[in-house]
């Protein structure tokens, strides 16, 4: 079996995976107009990471003199409070690290702020990571567009199952600059306010902060009750189209049925899935959903709390949906007031409590990639 050993969250709610639970099933989110932000003409809603807060924390386990950018620092804290709750050596030989992340340092494309060419590597940014900590493995890098986060986990996955590694940490991250952000502007698939996710009037996405971590093992043994376990994942690619998203949902529905494999949808707690409030995207997402017979079970999206997190959503939302199914809780969609999808799903607007012990985590992105993750909450 392929569990959870200990996870982290750092984000605009908070520094720790509690914190940022409780926030989420209480309805808070930090996400806001930001304007002059990056020197951008256009304001844009999201969600930063505050950076005296973030320097702070950073400043507890930071022994050297070296440099670090945000994004780095970020990861390294998340890290660092994710092995606080464990007696793992990340030193080990046996231990991997893995980095999920979409854009990483490319703000430094514009200003080197006196780092290095290398610094805008996606390969460098994990060496550094990886190497903060002590490990000497060559880090692994997964960029795959918005489904980056999931790709990890079900690399960390296989990983552990072919022995590969004994413990794999997977930290997802990204921060937004103005490369990014002006990205998403040139397409126009930004909301002016505070994202509907399913939503009839949803105009498009925010954008967000985070770095999560995962830590995974793998045991022969019962493992302790409300442990949550990996129990499968799946990739597939539609190739529709360099970012819009499958008009069926082809490759989404692929990827639900590989990761549910004999798991029935009545089973099923509820599904973490994308839901970034753009209208191909979550129309998309319904018809998939209802491909898979799972458009009564409750569907939520957590995107109008943190704002999309690019690579670190995956792993984030994955965080928030296993502290969900240990309460017994389906969080509510924030902001959806009028369902509004090709193919009705049950998005649902209240927190609601749940015994089922399974849940599913779906994420979409760019180049027509897909990905699912079924998660079990161990009962007894």
């Amino acid at each position: 079996m392929i569990y959870q050993i200990s996870h982290n969250i750092v984000s605009s709610l908070g520094f720790s995976s509690e914190d940022n639970y409780n926030a989420v099933k209480s309805g808070k989110t930090n996400l806001r107009l930001e304007e002059n932000t990056f020197n951008l003409p256009e304001p844009f809603v999201g969600a930063l990471v505050n950076d005296e807060l973030l320097n702070a924390e950073f400043e507890k386990i930071n022994n050297t003199k070296n440099q670090y950018t945000k994004f780095e620092k970020m990861a390294i804290v998340s890290v660092a409070k994710a092995l606080q709750r464990t007696d793992i050596n990340p030193k080990s030989p046996n231990v991997q690290f893995i980095l999920s992340t979409t854009k990483g340092n490319v703000h430094l494309l514009e200003d080197l702020q006196g780092f290095s060419e290398e610094r805008v590597m996606l390969w460098k940014s994990a060496e550094i990571i990886a190497q903060f900590f002590g490990n000497n493995n060559e880090p692994i890098v997964i960029s795959n567009a918005c489904i980056s986060g999931a790709s990890a986990q079900i690399a960390a996955m296989r990983m552990l199952q072919s022995n590969a590694c004994d413990i794999a940490i997977v930290v997802g991250a990204d921060v937004l600059s103005k490369f990014i952000v002006s990205g998403f502007q040139s397409f126009k698939a930004l909301s002016p306010e505070l994202c509907k996710p399913y939503d009839k009037n949803r105009v498009g996405l925010n954008l967000g902060e985070a770095a999560a971590t995962i830590i995974y093992g793998k045991s022969e043994k019962a493992l302790p009750k409300n442990s949550i376990i990996l129990t499968n994942g799946a990739m597939a690619n539609d190739a529709n189209h360099i970012s819009g998203p499958s008009r069926t949902g082809a490759g989404l529905y692929i990827a639900l049925r590989k990761a549910m494999g004999n798991t029935l949808p009545f089973e099923i707690a509820f599904v973490n899935a994308h839901g970034t409030a753009t209208a191909y995207n979550d129309d998309m997402e319904s018809l998939a959903l209802t491909s898979a017979l799972l458009q009564d079970r409750p569907i939520n999206s957590l995107k109008a709390y943190f704002g999309h997190t690019l690579g670190a959503a995956g792993v984030l939302e994955s965080i928030i949906s296993s502290l969900a199914i240990i309460d017994n809780t389906a969080l509510k969609v924030n902001n959806l007031t009028e369902r509004g999808t090709v193919a009705p799903i049950n998005s649902i607007m209240e927190n609601q409590h749940c015994t089922e012990n399974k849940f599913i985590k779906a994420l979409s992105g760019f180049g027509g990639s897909n990905a699912a993750l079924l998660f079990t909450k161990v009962t007894e």
